[in-house]
């Protein structure tokens, strides 16, 4: 485990970044000792300069849902992070550009909850019985630590990842609010439009093999912790297509079928 001090000075360089936007050296190359308990404990470091600064947590993410992904990145099961106040949009909003480094964005499905959700053992089944509805979603990822490193070519790696919230910058909710039992969500689809161009398709099996199993894993997960997923939050299930690159004057239309859509543009 990485001392104290150094946890809190990862997740005040990460913090830095942000602000500046600036990315900085892969923390896994400087402590390259670092475990996956470690670089969430910088995550919740990171979280804490948040919270002093006034921010509200309205709810989490969760990541690296697909078996691809989890191979690319050498590991065996999702990530999570936190969706912060400041962070929520809504569909036809105008987005800043510059106050993001890399921006790309996901196709996600968001689980409204009405009920509390506390682990271990939740199951699918209480997802359903927790959640007021399901509503499209699209998350904006942005990456506060390089991808290569400039000096060794070394790729960024997952300590990098969750160590930096997951890489969660904002969300963006919109389309047609469904009662979770409606529809098989494992059939929800959507395309992808950057600037009337497809650019990504996707169906929500893809994630975990149903999108509400993110979230039984994510409450499991938080339980160690005596975290809760708490009535009226939100959580991203989990993409399910690749993430394409946001640049200014990009406008974004990602088309659910019968559950409407999403459309952002980047000023």
């Amino acid at each position: 485990m990485l001392a104290k001090d150094i946890i809190r000075s990862c997740a005040e360089r990460l913090h830095k970044a942000e602000q500046e936007r600036v990315q900085i050296r892969q923390i896994s190359l400087d402590y390259p000792n670092i475990t996956i308990e470690d670089a969430y404990a910088i995550q919740r470091e990171w979280l804490d300069i948040k919270l002093a600064e006034g921010r509200s947590i309205i709810g989490h993410k969760i990541g690296l849902t697909s078996r691809a992904m989890q191979m690319s990145s050498q590991i065996d099961e999702p990530d999570y992070g936190t969706l912060l106040d400041d962070m929520l949009y809504h569909d036809g909003c105008e987005i800043d550009t510059d106050k993001f480094i890399v921006p790309r964005i996901e196709v996600e499905l968001a689980f409204i909850l009405d009920k509390p959700l506390k682990g271990p053992n939740v199951s699918i089944f209480d997802v359903y019985e927790a959640t007021g509805y399901v509503v499209p979603a699209l998350e904006l990822i942005d990456a506060r630590s390089q991808s290569i490193d400039p000096e060794s070519g070394r790729p960024r790696k997952v300590f990098d990842t969750i160590s930096d919230n997951a890489a969660n910058a904002a969300i963006i909710l919109g389309g047609r609010p469904i009662k979770i039992g409606d529809m098989d969500l494992r059939w929800v689809s959507a395309i992808m439009q950057r600037n009337g161009i497809i650019e990504e398709t996707g169906v929500a099996a893809g994630v975990l093999n149903h999108p509400a199993n993110g979230v039984a894993w994510l409450a499991n997960k938080l339980a160690p912790f005596d975290v809760q997923l708490e009535p009226g939050q939100i959580i991203l299930g989990g993409s399910f297509t690749r993430p394409v690159a946001a640049r200014k004057g990009d406008t974004f239309n990602v088309d659910f079928g019968p559950l409407g859509s999403v459309s952002c543009y980047f000023k």
